[in-house]
C-alpha cells in the first residue's frame, strides 16, 4: 500500500469497485440542458462580474479521503484565475493549495472547442458533454491539520508536499439546476438569494483515478459532485447555508441546499431532490437540516430528512469523517459567515456512500472558542 514519505499509511484499503451497479433505463444525463452549457467561456466577458468556474468534490468510496478542486475565472481578473485544492484525509491531515497568480491554460481542446478550464497545476476538460469530464492537479500543497485550520484558517503550512491526481468523472444522475425543483425555490432565485447561488448546475458522478502524495501513489474509485457555474454571483448579504449530496452504490442519490431562517421572517431558499434510479430527479424539500453551530475536525453526526411533494419523508443518516474550515486569499468582513467543507458517510436504508457537505453560519450564531475566532477570513 502506498505511503506518505515519513508519515505512515496513506489511505488504507483500496476503494470498492463501483462500475457494476444497475443503471436505470432511459436516463437523460443532460437533464434537458443543451450541450453548450458544458462549454467554458473562451474569452474575457464584457461584464467584469461574470464568472466561469468548474469545481468538483470527490470522495473515495471507503471514506479514506475527500478532495475539492476548482478553477474560477472572473471578468475583472481574467488573467488571474483562482485555483484551489483541498485534499482531506480521514485522519485529519489536509493538503491545501491556493493561488491567483498561475498562468492560465488555453480554454480550447485539441479540436478547438471551448472545453478546458485550467490554470497552473489544475485542469478540467470536458471530454464528452454530460458523459465524461477529467479533473487533474499536478503541483505542491501545504500540509495542515483539520484542527489547525479550526484554530486559525490563516495558519501557515507546516511543510509542502508534491500532490498530483487525474480523475475521470462519469455523470450518473441528471444535473440539478437550482430553482428548477420547487416553485418556492424558483421564486427565491429571482431575488438576492439567486444572486448568492448564481446561475449554475451540479451533477453527481462516479469517479475513478489516481492520487499521488509524496512518494505514495493510490488508485481509487468513488463518488463526485461536479459544479458548472457561469454567471454573476454577489455574496454581500449572504447569511449561511447547508448543502449535502451523495450517490449510493445502487444508483439512488440525493442533494439539497438551504439557507437558514431569515431574521425578517421572509422565506429562505430551500430545495432538494431524490433520485431513485427510475430516471428523473424527484423534487423534495429539506425538513430536517444539520445546521453548523460549532467547528469540529470530524466525526460529527449530520443526519437529514427530505420530503417529496407527494409527502414521502426520506431520512438519511450521516457522519462526517473530516471537516475542513475554509481558507481564503481575500479579506472578508468579520461578520461574514464562517464556512466549512466536509466529507461524510451517508446511510440511506441498507446502503452507505461517501458524499459531500458544505455549511456556513454567521459568527454570532456559532459556539466558538477564543482560538477559532482569531481570524475570520473565509472562502465563500
Amino acid at each position: 500500500m502506498a505511503t506518505l514519505a515519513g508519515a505512515g499509511a496513506l489511505l488504507g484499503t483500496p476503494g470498492r469497485l463501483l462500475g457494476q451497479e444497475p443503471k436505470p433505463a432511459n436516463v437523460d444525463l443532460t437533464g434537458g440542458l443543451p450541450i453548450e452549457r458544458e462549454f467554458v467561456l473562451a474569452e474575457r466577458p464584457s461584464d467584469p462580474e461574470m464568472r466561469d468556474a468548474v469545481n468538483v468534490w470527490i470522495e473515495e468510496a471507503n471514506g479514506n479521503f475527500g478532495m475539492r478542486i476548482g478553477v474560477e475565472a472572473v471578468g475583472a481578473s481574467w488573467d488571474k484565475q483562482t485555483v484551489w485544492l483541498d485534499l482531506a484525509l480521514s485522519d485529519g491531515r489536509v493538503f491545501s493549495y491556493r493561488s491567483e497568480a498561475d498562468p492560465i491554460h488555453s480554454p480550447l481542446n485539441a479540436a478547438g472547442d471551448p472545453m478546458v478550464r485550467g490554470a497552473g497545476p489544475a485542469r478540467f476538460e470536458c471530454v464528452e458533454p454530460f458523459k465524461l469530464w477529467t479533473a487533474a492537479f499536478d503541483g505542491t500543497a501545504g500540509l495542515f491539520s483539520a484542527q489547525q485550520l479550526i484554530d486559525d484558517p490563516d495558519a501557515a503550512a507546516t511543510r509542502q508536499h508534491p500532490v498530483s491526481c487525474k480523475v475521470d468523472l462519469m455523470p450518473c444522475v441528471p444535473p440539478w439546476v437550482p430553482g428548477s425543483m420547487l416553485p418556492s425555490a424558483k421564486e427565491a432565485m429571482k431575488g438576492k438569494q439567486g444572486e448568492m447561488i448564481s446561475p449554475r448546475y451540479e451533477q453527481l458522478c462516479r469517479a475513478k483515478g489516481t492520487l499521488r502524495v509524496g512518494d505514495g501513489e493510490f488508485t481509487f474509485e468513488g463518488q463526485a459532485l461536479r459544479i458548472r457555474r457561469q454567471g454573476i454571483r454577489r455574496l454581500g448579504t449572504f447569511w449561511g447555508h447547508c448543502w449535502q449530496s451523495a450517490v449510493f452504490p445502487s444508483g439512488k442519490a440525493f442533494g439539497f441546499n438551504a439557507f437558514p431562517p431569515r431574521k425578517d421572517g421572509k422565506p429562505s431558499y430551500a430545495e432538494g431532490y431524490v433520485f431513485d434510479s427510475e430516471g428523473k430527479l424527484v423534487p423534495a424539500r429539506p425538513v430536517s437540516i444539520p445546521w453548523m453551530h460549532t467547528l469540529v475536525a470530524g466525526d460529527e453526526h449530520v443526519p437529514l430528512v427530505l420530503e417529496t411533494l407527494d409527502g414521502r419523508r426520506i431520512a438519511i443518516d450521516g457522519q462526517s469523517y473530516v471537516n475542513v474550515r475554509s481558507r481564503s486569499m481575500i479579506q472578508v468582513p468579520p461578520d461574514f459567515p464562517i464556512v466549512a467543507q466536509s466529507h461524510a458517510t451517508y446511510r440511506w436504508g441498507d446502503e452507505e456512500a461517501s458524499g459531500m457537505m458544505e455549511r456556513s453560519t454567521l459568527p454570532d450564531a456559532m459556539l466558538l472558542t477564543d482560538r477559532s475566532t482569531h481570524h475570520l477570513r473565509q472562502q465563500a
